[in-house]
This record gives C-alpha cells, structure tokens and sequence, in this order.
C-alpha cells in the first residue's frame, strides 16, 4: 500500500493525546492547594449545582421536546436564576472572570453557533452562561443532577443505538435551524471530539447543512499549566477537577466573531462551508489546520502488539472511504463476505472496472483514488486481498488479531491453514503501515517457510510488544505523522457528541 505524506498534522502532535508534566514547584502548589482550597471549592460547586437542580426540574415539568412553547414570566425568571447560580458554580471553581469578545447574533439572525476548538467539559461554561441548544448523547439525560441541567437547554437528543441517528439529528438541526429564532439558539462543537487544542481538525457537516448563516465562536484558555484538557489519552475526568480547583485562577476567553453567511455554492456543498468556517476560525485562534477527523482516532491511537507504527497511508485511506461512504458500512459480515470473495480470484489482479464491480460500486474519482492506493506495480491492476486487510484494519484497528484471521483465511493454504513467509509480510506491511518488514527468525525452524494463524496467535501472546521487538522493518515509529503516545491512563473516554 503506498504512503502518503498529505495527512501531517502542522501542528506536528497527536491531537487526541494530552500529557501533563509538572516542575517541583507546580507539584508543591498542588499538594497544598490539595488540602486547603480544593475540598472548599468542591463543596461549593456541588452545592450550587445542586442548588441548580430544583430549578431545572421544574422549568422541563410538562414541555415539550418537540414543540415551541411561549416563554411564560415564571420560566424566564428560572432561567435568570439558573444563570447567575451557573456563573456562581464557575467563579467558586476558579473562574473568576469570564472575557468575552465580540458580540453574539439574535436567534432569529443566526440560529447556529459553531464552538471550538473542543477540549474539555470546561466547555460547557459557554453553555451555561448563553443557555443554548446543544447536541447531546440520549444517554446524558440520565446522569444525576447534570442531565436534569441538560434536558432543561432542551439539546437535540442523538439516540446512538438507532442506525438512523446521524440523519435524524441533522433533520432535528435543520427544522429548528429553520424556525426563524422560535427555537433557542444551538450552539454545536463541529470537531465532534475533544483534542488537545494543538490544532482544529475537521468539521463534521450537521451545522452547515441547513445552508444558514452561522457565528464562529472560538475558545482560549490561558493558564500556563494545562489542566482542563480532556481527550481520548490522557488525565481522567476526576483528576481534571482536582487538577483544575487546584488552580489559584482558571482564564477563559470566549470570543463571538462575525457571521458567516454561505455562499450558494456553499449551501450546496455542506463541507465546502465548513472548511471555510474552520479556516476562519483557525485563523483567529493562530491555529494549524489539520485533516484529522473525529473517525481517524481510532487509527492513530491503536493499541497492542500489533499497533499501527505509521498511520499516514491508513489515514488517507480512511478519508477516502469516508468520502465514499464505504466505511460507515463495513460492518464484520461485509468484510468476512469481501474476504470470501476474495479468496475466490485467488491472487488473479483487479482493474479499476473490476475492482468498482467486487464493491458493487460505480466508478469514481476517489474509487480511482483508493484503487491507485493498492497499485503496486503501477499497471492498473491491484491484489483485492491487500485493499480487504487495509479496510479491516481501518474499520477496528483495535481489533489486529481479528484483521490477521481475515487474512489468513484469503491467503492460507486449504490443506495446511498455513501461509507463505512473503504473504505474511505483506499483510504485515499494510497492518502496520510501514515497508520491508523483515520477520526476524520468525519462522525459524520451519522447513516450509510457512506459519499458521494459531502458532502466530500463540507467538503473538507471548511478546506484548511483537512488533517492535520481533520484526524489522524500515519505517520506524519516529517517521510517523502523528508521534505516538508514551502512555495512557486507562479510561476509555466517550467525548464525542
């Protein structure tokens, strides 16, 4: 599989990795902050947000999710009452003054407010202090307290077990986007994800698809001292609270640019408007675009024996799967069906035509893309085997060992359930993301130059770090794009919205 360069971040880090690192004098400020001022500001916030919650509670009481209702004098002076409790919540956690730049557009001019970049549950400050709209997870509406706070913005709820969420959202979106100012404003973060702020990384189309005018709205935090980031590798959410109350000041910067109205080539092109958008606002935060996606996660920060070393081609590959919409339905049973397929043709190699025909797609530019991917021998025709280990390995990259099963099952031979020592470096090449894997006595003592998928599976088991200590090969971990993380903190963090 070829290697591509074009996805390197110019920020040069790992948007989804943060690492906290403290001098000796940082670390003697939080042991006494520790256990003077922390367990006060704690006891504070919990008691206004709880404070907060009778109010909210009552406010949703008999109103509908779906309807606009006339804001009644009683609900009004709830909702100034929760504001000032929410503002006083912030200040006891350290937020002692909130800058605001710019101005925010009425409802009935702008009915979306896009925010970024998103990098932490601190970012709910905008929310609260605005009560608008936002696009949550069905299943926050049922965390203590909180998901009374949640339910009372009145979010456009994403139900994730309905395979139809992502369409029904946006519709959710456009229809109140399209009430001309009846519905509260919704204030959405279009990365989808939380990052480290190193960078803004795609926007995912929702907000601009209903072609409306939206307000960028950027964020800054300040302290020199990181605490608040929190992304998929690095501090748990609990000792970002204990690491951010330890803080004498926390600054945030909330600042409104001007509206951005679409054009009509961008109101017929949704991700058109949001680069553009994304451009503007990267250019207010003096911020590196990246092509990262909220869905290449998962391939950058791939875990195991089997780790992807360099995801740079893989990532090409994901975008252009993406864009094909090929991705978002490679369900297992697909990939174990092209894997059958393609055992079938036994090597025999694809043209564009045949290779369009084996996906039952029709022929495009990025299927043309994604075929000159596989293009070894610059001929025009690929291994179909070697595209079916790609997409596996993009659709669960945390899942190797499932990717090197489907593998074999294209490559062994019927009688021995073993392969050649040169198909195995090939499916390891592409796993991996590097060149000229060398199997370093792998398959020593085999007079056949051959290997089973349970004696790998067994060697595997045996050495945690596999790759790095059993293979050589010429594309080392520092040539990467994206630098590796050096650790994680085991929480399995769920922040996309």
């Amino acid at each position: 599989m070829k290697t591509s360069n074009s996805h390197c971040s110019e920020a040069g880090r790992n948007p989804f990795v943060h690492e906290l690192k403290f001098t000796t004098t940082e670390k003697i400020k939080i042991g006494l902050m520790s256990v003077t001022v922390f367990p006060v500001r704690l006891l504070l916030v919990s008691f206004l947000m709880l404070l907060a919650w009778p109010f909210a509670f009552a406010a949703s009481l008999r109103r509908s999710e779906f309807v606009v209702e006339p804001q009644s004098w009683w609900r009004r002076l709830i909702d100034l009452c929760l504001r000032l409790i929410m503002r006083a919540m912030w200040f006891c956690g350290g937020f002692h003054w909130i800058k605001v730049k710019g101005e925010r557009a009425a409802s009935s001019e702008v009915p979306i407010l896009t925010v970024a970049p998103h990098s932490s549950f601190f970012d709910a400050i905008p929310v609260t202090t605005t009560m608008c709209s936002i696009v949550a997870k069905l299943e926050s509406r049922s965390i203590p307290v909180w998901g009374t706070l949640i339910s009372y913005i009145r979010p456009v709820f994403v139900f994730r077990s309905d395979p139809d969420s992502r369409r029904k959202t946006v519709e959710e979106i456009k229809r109140r986007a399209q009430s001309g100012g009846k519905w509260p404003q919704i204030m959405i973060f279009p990365e989808g994800t939380c990052t480290n702020r190193s960078g803004l990384i795609l926007f995912k189309a929702g907000a601009f698809i209903p072609g409306l005018p939206v307000q960028p709205v950027v964020l800054r935090y300040s302290n020199k001292l990181d605490t608040v980031t929190w992304t998929w590798h690095g501090p748990g959410a609990f000792k970002i609270i204990w690491l951010t109350l330890c803080q004498p000041h926390n600054s945030i910067e909330i600042e409104y640019l001007p509206v951005y109205t679409p054009s009509e080539k961008e109101k017929e092109n949704p991700t058109l408007f949001a680069n553009n958008v994304r451009k503007i606002m990267a250019k207010a935060l003096e911020l590196p675009l990246t092509d990262l996606s909220f869905d290449d996660r998962d391939i950058i920060l791939s875990q195991g024996p089997l780790r992807i070393r360099d995801s740079s081609s893989l990532l090409q590959l994901n975008q252009l799967l993406s864009r094909l919409g090929l991705k978002t339905g490679s369900t297992e049973q697909l990939l174990e069906d092209q894997a059958r397929r393609a055992r079938k043709l036994q090597g025999d190699r694809l043209g564009l035509e045949d290779f369009a025909q084996f996906l039952d797609l029709p022929v495009t530019d990025t299927l043309n893309q994604i075929h000159s991917l596989f293009d070894q021998q610059g001929d025009g025709r690929i291994d179909v085997r070697r595209f079916v280990v790609a997409l596996s390995t993009t659709r669960r990259p945390s899942k190797s060992m499932e990717t090197l099963k489907l593998a074999f099952k294209m490559y062994e031979n019927e009688e021995s359930g073993e392969i050649l020592e040169e198909e195995l470096v090939v499916v390891l090449e592409i796993m991996l993301g590097v060149k000229k894997v060398e199997l370093s006595g792998l398959l020593e003592g085999s007079q056949t130059g051959t290997i089973s998928y349970n004696k790998l599976q067994h060697l595997i088991q045996q050495h945690p770090h596999f790759a790095p200590e059993g293979l050589h090969f010429t594309d080392h971990p520092h040539k990467s794009c994206i630098s590796r993380p050096k650790s994680c903190n085991g929480h399995s963090h769920d922040k996309d919205n």
